[in-house]
């Protein structure tokens, strides 16, 4: 079958308008009755509490890794004591939010996508709506709060364990003053670099949520369409942070001028 320009132009407009339509549904729902508590703590408790090993980890490794590698470079300037700027800088700016949403992404978005597909393929979507329940309000948005909620949580403590390993290397391993390290890491700290990331951290956990259950309301062909739909909800997701990260950054240096 030849490729046709409009038809696939064609395609990818009408999956973002519709994906443009389910978000802005699951948005407004939120703004009325009924809500479902016991789906949004249920939901919080698989995403948030559920991904804080992985969180953890992730940041942890990645301000030792941050500590070990600037050493070198801070070394020719004569400034290895300025080691904690560098760390808590890349860890609340950039690090912490970007890898953070990126392990949710994998884990989440993937499972939103499959679960909410074996629904679709089963038919209980269409059974849910037979019975006079929007599935939007009742899959979607519950969803889209708790990652919104957990994710903003998980970047701060992911930063903070960061900046812990970022320590534990510098002091350890660098013979750095642990007092100096502190020091300069808070000192270094600005509001704006703050606001940076959780702001990040919010739209990344919208993305997640929104195109998980995007791909999984609209998922078709049985079996093999789950697992496709799971693959499309994570490359799409991973790649949708690393875009809005760029644009959020941008921003940002616009408006705090750092």
């Amino acid at each position: 079958m030849a490729f046709s320009l409009e038809s696939f132009t064609k395609e990818r407009l009408g999956a973002l308008q519709e994906y443009s339509l389910l978000s802005a549904r699951a948005v407004t729902n939120m703004f009325s009755g009924p809500r479902y508590w016991s789906d949004i703590f249920s939901q919080m408790d698989s995403i948030g509490v559920g991904s804080l090993p992985i969180v953890i980890l992730t940041g942890f490794f990645t301000g030792c890794v941050l500590a070990l590698q600037s050493e070198t470079a801070l070394q020719e300037f004569g400034a290895v004591s300025r080691t904690g700027s560098l760390v808590s800088l890349s860890m609340v700016k950039e690090l912490g939010p970007v890898l953070t949403a990126l392990m949710v992404s994998g884990r989440n978005a993937s499972g939103m996508a499959s679960e909410l597909g074996s629904m679709k393929v089963t038919e209980q979507i269409d059974a849910m709506r037979a019975l006079g329940t929007d599935p939007t309000r009742k899959l979607v948005t519950p969803r889209l709060i708790a990652t919104v909620f957990m994710l903003f949580f998980l970047t701060i403590i992911s930063d903070a364990v960061g900046i812990a390993g970022g320590a534990l290397v510098s002091v350890t391993l660098l013979n750095l003053n642990a007092t100096m390290y502190l020091h300069t890491t808070y000192a270094s700290l600005a509001y704006g670099n703050i606001v940076e990331g959780l702001t990040k951290a919010l739209f990344s956990g919208f993305t997640i949520a929104t195109v998980g259950c995007f791909f999984g309301m609209n998922t078709e062909g049985g079996t093999q369409g789950v697992g496709r739909a799971t693959t499309q909800a994570v490359v799409v997701s991973s790649v949708m942070i690393i875009i809005l990260d760029f644009l959020i950054s941008r921003a940002m240096i616009a408006f705090f001028g750092t």
